[in-house]
């Protein structure tokens, strides 16, 4: 199943509901399976992000999916890119003859 990092950021209205945050994210794991995915990772962070996601989710539309639908309640920002494990990597690596 297609990987995923998201690197996000709390906005303002995020920022003021702080207190909601594992809530927030316990919401978006049950989002995430609902669609047929899973959460790998989902830890706080302190720097340049406050959050950093690993998932998994079936295609590339249903990601954007879930991006968008999260965007939308106004709590967070965020980047996402597609990602590889070590066999994902190997058979690149692999075809590259």
């Amino acid at each position: 199943m297609p990987i995923y990092v998201v690197l996000g950021n709390w906005t303002d209205q995020g920022t003021r509901d702080f207190g909601g945050a594992v809530e927030r994210a316990n919401g978006f794991r049950e989002l995430v399976e609902q669609a047929g995915g899973r959460v790998r990772e989902l830890v706080w962070t302190m720097g340049e992000y406050d959050f950093i996601i690993v998932a998994e989710a079936p295609d590339d539309e249903t990601a954007a999916t879930l991006v968008l639908r999260v965007g939308a309640a106004g709590n967070v920002r965020s980047k996402t890119m597609p990602a590889f494990d070590a066999d994902q990597m190997s058979a690149i690596i692999a075809r590259t003859g």
